[in-house]
Order: C-alpha cells, then structure tokens, then sequence
C-alpha cells in the first residue's frame, strides 16, 4: 500500500480497509492506533513463515490468486486472509494442528498493519489488500497440504 507522509493514520487506514478491501477494521485501543478486525465473513490461516511463503510459491505456480498476506516477523508467522468456506471437521484441523498451521474462525481476532506500529516488527503486508478479494479457504489449506506433503518442512529464506 503506498500512502503519503501527511494521510496515513490509523483512523484513514481503517477507512481504506473497510471501504476498499471490506475489511471490518476497528481501532481497538484507539490511544495505541491498533487496527483490528473481528473474524466473521473473513477467517485467517496462520502459518509459520517457511510453510507461508512455500505457500504463497505454490500458489503463484498453480496461477492462483493469493490475496492478502500478513506477516508477524516477531513470531515469524504468516497470515493468509481467507473466505470463511472450511467445514468443521476434527480431522482438518487435527492435520492443520499438526502443521502448526492455526484458523482464525468466527469470533477470533485477526490484528491488521497499522502506521501507528512504531516498528515493522509487529505487523506487515506480504501481499497487501487492493480489493474485495479472499482466496478460498480450502485452496490454501490445499496448497498447504501439497507443501507439507513431503514430510519435509519447505525451508525458504527467512522474512
């Protein structure tokens, strides 16, 4: 996202997420500039950084579109914002468990880049949000499946 010095605030931030991307963004709590938005008709699938970015590889193969991606380099985690179309099944998430991969469901909290962060530590995009678009839920987790299969964990360069 490209921004100029004097515009960039949290709360211009959040008008740019809810109106453009239809993030559901809040300021929560508004004297730190947090941004956040309560899962609902968006879910995430939180990954560590090697499987995300063989992840986000995968998908560019397969000619998929990957919409947005954020990274947590603290914990050095990725965040693929996704339609919330995965069914309730114990084994799906016994598999993504066993991955270290985490959903974000209904009622979870997902914490959005915000120009208050005071350094890139916190929050970032990978791919930022232009629009509406969220890939399936189900293409990533199947993206997922395909790097992982191997037994072998897809070690990339570190973000």
């Amino acid at each position: 996202m490209e921004y100029t010095a004097f515009g960039d605030t949290p709360a211009s931030r959040c008008v740019y997420y809810r109106q453009v991307c239809d993030l559901p963004a809040t300021i929560d709590p508004p004297h730190l500039g947090r941004i956040i938005m309560r899962a609902d008709f968006i879910w995430a699938l939180m990954m560590p950084f090697p499987l995300g970015q063989a992840v986000k590889a995968h998908m560019q193969r397969e000619d998929r579109d990957i919409g947005p991606i954020l990274s947590h380099p603290r914990s050095s985690r990725w965040s693929y914002l996704v339609r919330p179309d995965l069914p309730d099944d114990d084994y799906l998430f016994a598999k993504m468990f066993r991955l270290n991969v985490s959903v974000v469901r209904t009622g979870g909290t997902i914490a959005l880049p915000s120009p208050a962060d005071q350094h890139v530590e916190f929050r970032c995009w990978i791919e930022s949000p232009r629009c509406t678009f969220r890939p399936s839920g189900l293409v990533v987790v199947d993206a997922i499946r395909a790097c992982a299969g191997s037994g072998r964990s897809p070690m990339v360069t570190r973000a």
